[in-house]
């Protein structure tokens, strides 16, 4: 059978819907602009499309849509009552939940929503996925707590089998509690005050929440290595209970419809697979093998997933001048990517619908980007997936978060780092493991990015040298534009407008030696345009123009600047940014993603001649 590439296609194969709810009950709030994407959301069929594409179930029920809500004060305790409607999964401050309203560190925010389950699903477990929920968060089925979470950025899931009644409606009631920026948990860009370059709180569920039917025993997780110079693929599967003996995991990878590999072994051994003559990714050649991951018990099949991934390499070399290069796949690649922040006005944190998530990306390819540098934002999954398929590169940068809004060296580059304390430090260990565990399959993440600027920066070499060895099939930038360390792959400043190098007025011999000089952030050319602003005033860039020929022109000059920086050594430089947010108006495009402010083709045409600046290797 033919794998579905398309993973929207399992909406219609195999998902379930959810109880019903009447759009009436949902209103979308519009005193601020939104995208044409935000306008089109029904509250009956929100993000429908399968939300984990790197370990897909065909029988699956989506849980987005109209849930009820509470706000209450310090309330640890489920309310007797609830206010209204929010529409799932979208923040509470968001203009798409329905609410829009702020909570503070002091408010619990509450959920709570019915489902009945198929009968063919009785004699399974059923498990309750959450994409992604900011920050601490607790969950109960028909009154029993199944688990809790802390992390805003990483998938979650509890087996709620136990907590289930024989039949009928069954209740889910979820409690939320997120300090924002008056905690110490990672977070980004959210403040409770929003300016500048510091945005909106996003509180509560933000990605998907769905159902799957399982076995006892089930797949839980892969974890895919391509070896393009050895032609192999490393897949360990690993159960979604410790118990693996007496099972056999069964792999077929396939190029189109064509079979090409088949192995067996067992449950939790890793498995090398020839891969002959392999087809290599590339942003110029994006290839996807699929691959179905069938266990078995005694010869029969009681789980089975579909999957894919691709034979790439992301390294570093030397060329003939002593200079350290990014090499794709063994070749030198110059890699020109936007910042991008992932922000949307009708959404905050979440995008309306696939189409507009994906849209970002295609706009970015258009301009002639060939990477992404996903600013202290983790995307959902189906994000980096439209990525892998469109053969985008990407730097995944850590959710900053502690004192990252007020706190850095004077210089940017004295040295010091602030003292964490202990639980701060261990929360920021734990979910850069989580985010890292939870993306690991994605092929387009070339590079990981554990601290931006000094933000919450604290043990630097530890953390870099821990990213590296945990992960050493990617690079590490550490850290991006900020306080300097001889650690990582990278040296990374931050010019503006630029563009300019990492070079021995700022760095010792001791950064600088066997690392790659990348530009993390140039530009910020802004332009407002009037219909298509967040607020009046207070709108910036680093530079503002007022018409599109003037900003056209000054990124011309700019990348025109960048071939003679490649000579002597450059290997990336990253534009700030894809789209304007909020008060930000430095972007390709206006924050709603109704204008975009330069010509495609004249910035294709302009961006592509980088890539053909000679490398002498």
């Amino acid at each position: 059978m033919r794998l579905f590439r398309n993973l929207g296609l399992l909406l219609l194969f195999g998902a379930v819907a959810g109880t019903a709810v009447a759009q009436g009950d949902w209103s979308l709030k519009t005193d601020k602009i939104v995208s044409k994407w935000a306008k089109e959301v029904k509250a009956e069929a929100v993000l429908p499309e399968y939300p984990r594409p790197q370990l897909q179930r065909s029988d699956w029920m989506n849980l987005n849509g109209l849930w009820e809500y509470a706000v209450v004060k310090n309330g640890v305790d489920m309310p007797a009552e609830f206010e209204g409607k929010i529409l799932v999964p979208f923040a509470i401050e968001s203009a798409l939940s329905g609410v829009q309203k702020r909570i503070s560190d002091k408010d619990y925010l509450w959920y709570k929503r019915t489902f009945e389950l198929p009968t063919k699903w009785k004699k399974k477990d059923i498990v309750l996925n959450f994409g992604a929920v900011d920050w601490e968060t607790t969950v109960y089925v028909n009154g029993k707590k199944v688990g809790s979470h802390q992390g805003g950025y990483d998938p979650f899931s509890f087996d709620i089998t136990n907590a289930l009644s024989a039949s009928g409606p069954q209740e889910i009631v979820v409690s939320v509690w997120d300090p924002a920026s008056n905690g110490t948990q990672p977070r980004g860009k959210q403040v409770t005050k929003p300016n500048g370059i510091w945005y909106t709180p996003v509180s509560g569920i933000w990605q998907t929440v769905w159902l799957e039917p399982v076995a006892k025993q089930a797949v839980g997780r892969l974890k895919i290595t391509p070896d393009i110079d050895g032609g192999q693929v490393h897949i360990e599967t690993m159960g979604r209970l410790s118990n693996v003996e007496g099972y056999q995991v069964k792999l077929e990878v396939f190029d189109g419809e064509q079979l090409v590999k088949t192995a067996q072994g067992n449950l939790g051994d890793e498995q090398l697979l020839d891969i002959n003559a392999p087809k290599l990714w590339s942003p110029d050649s994006p290839f996807l093998y699929d691959l179905k991951v069938s266990l078995l018990k005694k010869g029969k099949t009681v789980d089975q997933v579909k999957s894919y991934f691709a034979m790439r390499k992301i390294s570093v070399g030397t060329d003939k001048q002593g200079h350290e290069r990014l090499l794709l796949n063994n070749k030198p690649l110059f890699q020109l990517g936007t910042l991008d922040q992932g922000w949307w006005p009708g959404g905050l944190y979440t995008a309306p619908s696939d189409e507009a998530l994906r849209y970002d990306i295609e706009i970015t390819q258009q301009s002639g980007f060939n990477m992404i540098r996903k600013h202290v934002k983790v995307e959902p999954a189906r994000w980096y997936y439209h990525c892998d398929k469109m053969g985008m590169l990407v730097w995944q940068d850590m959710p900053s978060g502690d004192k990252s809004a007020d706190w850095r060296g004077p210089s940017g580059y004295d040295g010091r780092e602030m003292k964490r304390s202990a639980n701060s430090a261990n929360q920021f260990r734990k979910e850069w493991k989580a985010i890292m565990d939870a993306n690991y399959h994605f092929p387009s993440i070339v590079m990981w990015v554990p601290f931006n600027e000094a933000w919450g920066q604290f043990n630097t070499v530890e953390i870099i040298n821990w990213t590296m060895k945990y992960d050493p099939s990617r690079l590490v930038n550490g850290p991006s534009g900020g306080n300097f360390f001889p650690a990582g792959h990278t040296v990374d400043q931050h010019q503006y407008p630029g563009p300019g190098m990492p070079n021995a007025r700022y760095h010792s011999p001791e950064i600088m030696d066997g690392r790659v000089l990348v530009l993390g952030e140039f530009g910020g050319l802004g332009m407002p345009v009037k219909g298509h602003l967040w607020q009046k005033d207070r709108n910036w860039g680093y530079r503002n123009y007022d018409d599109k020929d003037r900003l056209m022109s000054s990124y011309q000059g700019l990348i025109e600047k960048i071939p003679a920086l490649i000579k002597k050594g450059l290997s990336a430089a990253i534009y700030t940014q894809t789209t304007d947010v909020e008060g930000e108006v430095n972007g390709l495009m206006t924050y709603d993603r109704e204008i975009i402010k330069m010509e495609l083709s004249k910035m294709k045409e302009v961006n592509s001649k980088l890539y053909k600046v000679s490398i002498d290797n």
